[in-house]
């Protein structure tokens, strides 16, 4: 095993590869997140990763002049997220630390530049006009109230306090049994809804004021979560769905995951079932971006997302009852809901359009709570999402990109139709080489069992004769590369490295497999998938097989590469496949099903009840896996991974890599110290994808 080191491949990148463009220089585009607006007025914020230094930026129009609120000025790790602006717009809230894309411990410490007092995650309060940042206390998740004088916030699964302007200590709002989450203000600022989680099942709780008791909203033997006020404060929606336990079921049969919508008076206690989701697989609670996304919208309406015919869809009921009024029909996703400030309207991103490659992007959308005339407001060959309303109603503002333009905020009319202007352009450094870029193609081709694979194919622009190539596999499953830049700040990294991988003179085809969204209900839940067959691999080798047969790829030269499940299926290619895929680089992959999902099914072993096919699932599990097919692995290959990773546990690779050891497998090892999965430090980014490039480079070129 040959350990990698940044100065080793500092070294080798400058003195090996001969190119114009650099991955630092790729790397170094802002990133924005965190977009929001005030609920009066016309002022936004957003947060910006810029190179690692991660600040929050505020703009008021009608210039939408960007303007630096913040001036954090170290590539320390610490995220910014949860930010919001006060009501009234005269203060802006946020939490910087923690991983908040992680699978555990999200709101722990994050340390990945090694300070001996590592900074803490903790909240924060700044004036919109600018002056002296408060610190307001460690803790989480903070929603303010619509009065604009207090930040509720979560701090040892419990409900704190402090004045917003940090004129007093933070103290504990109240103490209830269970991990507390959810919070949600009324409308005057009286009350505040939460959700008590108690393992095996959860509550909606009221909190008034110190002197009353805690309001238990129709407590059942379920899980209660999503509370929404109505506009008056009179009624709270909320979601419901079964409680844990009950005879064990089939691991390996996909069933439907019931679901339903609830309403209740605040003053009686008393709820009722408003809508049930149809008892099909599609109409199972859906887990793409926000959930249900329920609301408690203008006119008495309630609207809310569901998959149930086939896509994931925008609806509307009336809070009385009633049968649910599609908004958003047609073959496309809806995702990043958000409800404007007036109720009226729903704001979305969604890959539909008039271009025939809208598939494979995503436009701002927008469409009346009451009616369904759905209206994509940003068509054309660039993608925006994060769509959200000033609470003046003048303006949307949402993120923007194209294949070479890295995101930045922008902002249009809401009610003329004019083209986006966008905000902070010149934040974007002049070493950025937009014009070196390629602009990836869109791709089809069928996979063995007869499904239609999609993909995005990068060629250099060089692209006389024939080349080395290599196939991109993006992590989740539940996602979707695009043509451009990707919303994800993590998937944005993945797009930078394929891109310079293209400058280097690869062609590069990031595979668009099974499991994943933006192609439907049954591309995005097939059968056989994941720990029940691993069915998606076989998307995985008709794209190498795919490359093999294009006239400008040298079939022997197909690498393999991806981060997280793109990691599981790279450690699967090399492990069935070495013929094809002649070297790979898995980044923190998951290696063996049998320990990393079956976590909650082992332990059920204990009992006498079983689930009736757990010895064959966990069979299935083990031939699904990485590891059970180590014996044929033959192709070289690098192994990375961050001992901090809370999505995919470090030892999924110290297995693997001891494996792989004992098998004499040629390998090569990074372990980033400290960092998460998501490279919180932006130089371990940096390391990680030139020790991708640098190691293909020398596997596949021969230098």
């Amino acid at each position: 095993m040959k350990p990698i080191t940044p100065i080793l491949l500092l070294f080798f990148s400058i003195t090996a590869v001969a190119q114009t463009v650099t991955l630092e220089a790729i790397k170094s585009y802002p990133f924005p997140t965190e977009l929001t607006a005030a609920s009066t007025g016309s002022r936004i914020a957003w947060a910006m990763d810029e190179q690692g230094k991660r600040n929050v930026y505020v703009a008021e129009g009608p210039e939408f002049k960007p303007r630096k609120l913040t001036a954090y000025d170290q590539d320390d790790g610490q995220e910014i997220t949860s930010l919001s602006i006060s009501a009234n717009g005269q203060w802006v809230v946020y939490v910087r630390g923690g991983d908040h894309g992680s699978n555990w411990d999200d709101e722990l410490v994050v340390n990945p530049a090694f300070a001996p007092n590592p900074a803490k995650t903790q909240l924060f309060s700044v004036p919109f006009a600018g002056g002296d940042i408060k610190a307001l206390s460690e803790g989480d998740l903070p929603v303010l109230s619509p009065k604009s004088d207090v930040v509720t916030f979560i701090k040892g699964h419990q409900v704190w306090t402090v004045p917003i302007d940090g004129s007093a200590a933070a103290k504990n709002l109240f103490t209830t049994r269970g991990n507390v989450s959810s919070l949600n203000w009324s409308p005057d600022g009286s009350r505040l809804s939460f959700v008590s989680h108690r393992t095996d099942h959860s509550f909606i709780g009221i909190f008034t004021q110190a002197n009353q008791p805690i309001q238990w909203i129709a407590p059942s033997f379920h899980h209660d979560g999503s509370p929404r006020w109505s506009p008056d404060g009179t009624r709270i929606a909320f979601v419901r769905t079964p409680g844990t336990g009950g005879k064990p079921d089939s691991v390996l049969q996909r069933r439907h995951q019931p679901w339903s919508i609830w309403t209740a008076d605040i003053t009686s206690g008393k709820a009722s079932q408003l809508w049930k989701a149809p008892a099909t697989l599609r109409g199972s609670y859906p887990t793409t971006h926000g959930e249900t996304n329920l609301h408690w919208a203008a006119g008495d309406r309630i609207t809310f997302l569901s998959y149930q015919d086939g896509w994931p869809h925008l609806y509307s009921v009336p809070s009385s009852g009633g049968t649910p009024m599609l908004l958003t029909p047609g073959s496309f996703m809806v995702e990043h809901v958000s409800l404007s400030a007036d109720k009226k309207w729903l704001t979305f991103s969604a890959n539909t359009g008039p271009d025939k490659n809208d598939l494979d992007r995503r436009h701002a959308a927008r469409v009346p709570v009451d009616k369904p005339t759905m209206e994509v407001m940003t068509p054309g060959t660039g993608l925006e999402w994060m769509p959200v309303v000033t609470g003046d109603g003048k303006n949307m503002v949402c993120i923007s990109a194209t294949a070479q333009r890295s995101p930045l905020p922008a902002v249009m009319s809401f009610s003329a139709n004019q083209k986006l202007a966008l905000i902070g352009k010149e934040l974007i450094p002049t070493v950025f080489p937009e014009k070196s870029l390629v602009t990836p193609k869109k791709v089809t081709f069928l996979s063995p069992d007869g499904v239609t694979v999609h993909a995005d194919l990068f060629e250099p622009m060089n692209n006389s004769g024939k080349k080395p190539a290599i196939v991109y596999i993006h992590g989740g499953p539940p996602r979707q590369m695009l043509l451009g830049w990707h919303y994800s700040d993590y998937y944005s990294n993945a797009y930078a490295s394929n891109q310079y991988l293209a400058s280097l003179g690869f062609v590069v085809l990031s595979v668009n497999y099974r499991l994943g969204i933006g192609y439907g209900y049954d591309f995005h839940q097939p059968a056989d998938a994941g720990m029940r067959g691993a069915s998606e691999y076989r998307d995985i080798k008709a794209a190498g097989e795919w490359l093999a047969q294009q006239p400008n790829v040298e079939a022997t030269k197909i690498g393999v590469y991806g981060g997280s499940y793109g990691g599981f299926l790279t450690a699967l290619a090399l492990g069935r496949d070495s013929k094809l895929f002649a070297a790979g680089v898995d980044i923190h992959g998951v290696h063996d099903f049998t320990t990393e999902r079956f976590r909650g099914f082992v332990n059920a072993e204990r009992a006498v009840e079983k689930a009736p096919d757990l010895e064959k699932a966990m069979q299935v599990g083990w031939e699904s896996s990485p590891v059970s097919s180590v014996g044929s692995w033959t192709s070289p290959v690098l192994v990375i991974h961050g001992d901090d990773d809370r999505n995919v546990r470090f030892n999924q690779s110290t297995d693997l890599v001891k494996r792989l050891e004992k098998k004499g497998v040629p390998m090569e090892t990074l372990v980033i110290v400290d960092d998460t999965h998501h490279w919180m430090a932006h130089k371990n980014a940096l390391l990680v994808y030139q020790a991708t490039a640098d190691f293909f480079v020398r596997r596949l070129k021969g230098k």
